[in-house]
């Protein structure tokens, strides 16, 4: 389980509602956390699975983390995936395996 900013971060991240299998269906689900990409947001509840990046915590203010989205696509092309959406990448780039390790 990640750490986040503050408890309100940390209990709307954890959050499962009890009647919705994905977290976009829950109107209760607020905030986001893409492991992978170390990235919040505030999800669209659209009926997709948006959401719009958030730079500070709304409860507490403290700045998040910058997303490492940009590192991630540029990371799998030095390794020579030139469509990672597509292609079969090693199993760490799927969570934060890829940007913590050695930490």
């Amino acid at each position: 389980m990640s750490k986040h900013c503050c408890e309100m971060m940390t209990g709307q991240i954890n959050y499962k509602g009890e009647f919705h299998t994905n977290e976009s269906d829950c109107p209760d689900i607020l905030v986001s956390y893409h492991e992978k990409f170390d990235e919040y947001g505030l999800i669209i509840h659209d009926g997709g699975s948006s959401s719009i990046q958030i730079f500070f915590c709304p409860w507490c203010g403290t700045k998040l983390p910058e997303s490492k989205s940009d590192l991630w696509f540029d990371t799998l092309a030095q390794l020579g995936f030139d469509d990672p959406v597509e292609q079969i990448i090693p199993k760490e780039f799927h969570t934060n395996k890829w940007y913590t390790k050695g930490k």
